[in-house]
């Protein structure tokens, strides 16, 4: 059974905000914009400064350790950072993100929402520069890096190398909602790291979504799982013929890498739901089933949510009834 995504030329209403925290002061966040850094550096010993200055952008972002040696390490680098078209992607940045105070400010909301939450969570820095499309960013706890050219969206002149269904997800407006994923993944989500079962994925998956989502209460889903409005609309409206192809090709319970992969993974579509369901479906459908939980359990905290580490738990308790719309 394939499904036909229904797509009107009416769109859906506007999202209704999730809820808002009472967040009266936003958090001091500490915000380096080095965009300049690299464009001017003239010399290499100019660079090895700034890289000693920077070592995880270095070691990590940079990734020291794929070059044979420093020497090639540094020529490689002195060679792109002086080259022609770093310039334009400068420009690009600069023309895109201004001074950079329009991405500083939704940092600061994500971080402000976060702080209601976890009041005794540290915050990280955050980093920005122009690297000549090496790397997209880098989140840890402590650390968040972001490569501003990877993000110029379709008017740049030099984009990163990569099918369209992946480059349209590299827009400005992405890099916090997509930050923000990453960080409760990384920071706040306890999983059962031995359970390979698919379900599990969904749950991790759909537990991140959802933390992110209460960071940034008013960005539409769309933003944060890298669909159109248009995929959002039709997954909406076909959600049980999507959750009968996942039971009729047993994906909860497999452990099966290509099984998982199929309804998981990166793809530009998911050709065994039907020709216009988008790739991750499966992520999708976590999301659903924690928003489903979420509800029926209204005496959940958004940590305790993070803290469960049981997916089968999470997923008998949601009572996620698909239905169509």
């Amino acid at each position: 059974m394939l499904i036909t995504f229904l797509i009107g030329c009416n769109r859906d209403k506007e999202e209704t905000c999730a809820f808002v925290p009472p967040v009266k002061d936003r958090v001091s966040l500490e915000f380096i914009s080095l965009s300049d850094s690299v464009v001017n550096i003239t010399s290499k010993d100019e660079l090895i400064s700034f890289l000693r200055r920077y070592p995880v952008i270095r070691d990590y972002f940079l990734r020291r350790s794929m070059y044979p040696n420093d020497s090639v390490f540094l020529e490689e680098l002195y060679k792109r950072f002086t080259n022609n078209y770093l310039d334009t992607l400068r420009a690009d940045v600069k023309r895109v993100f201004g001074d950079e105070q329009q991405l500083k400010q939704q940092f600061q909301e994500a971080f402000s929402n976060m702080r209601y939450y976890y009041p005794d969570a540290q915050l990280p820095k955050v980093q920005t520069l122009v690297t000549g499309l090496d790397n997209d960013m880098l989140v840890s706890d402590s650390l968040i890096i972001i490569s501003l050219d990877y993000y110029l969206g379709p008017g740049a002149k030099y984009r990163p190398n990569m099918y369209e269904y992946l480059l349209r997800q590299y827009v400005k407006e992405n890099i916090v909602p997509s930050t923000m994923l990453l960080y409760g993944m990384n920071r706040f989500s306890y999983n059962d790291l031995a359970d390979d079962r698919a379900i599990a994925d969904m749950m991790a998956f759909g537990k991140s979504y959802y933390f992110a989502k209460q960071m940034l209460p008013c960005v539409p889903d769309s933003v944060f799982i890298w669909y159109t409005g248009d995929e959002i609309k039709g997954a909406k409206e076909n959600q049980d013929m999507i959750w009968y192809r996942l039971i009729e090709d047993q994906v909860l319970y497999s452990t099966n890498h290509m099984v998982k992969q199929r309804f998981l993974g990166e793809r530009p579509f998911t050709i065994e739901v039907g020709e216009k369901c988008p790739g991750r479906i499966a992520q999708w459908v976590g999301w659903e089933i924690v928003k489903s939980y979420m509800k029926t359990h209204p005496e959940t905290s958004l940590s305790q949510l993070m803290e469960m580490s049981d997916a089968d738990k999470l997923f008998k308790e949601s009572r996620y009834k698909p239905v169509k719309k």
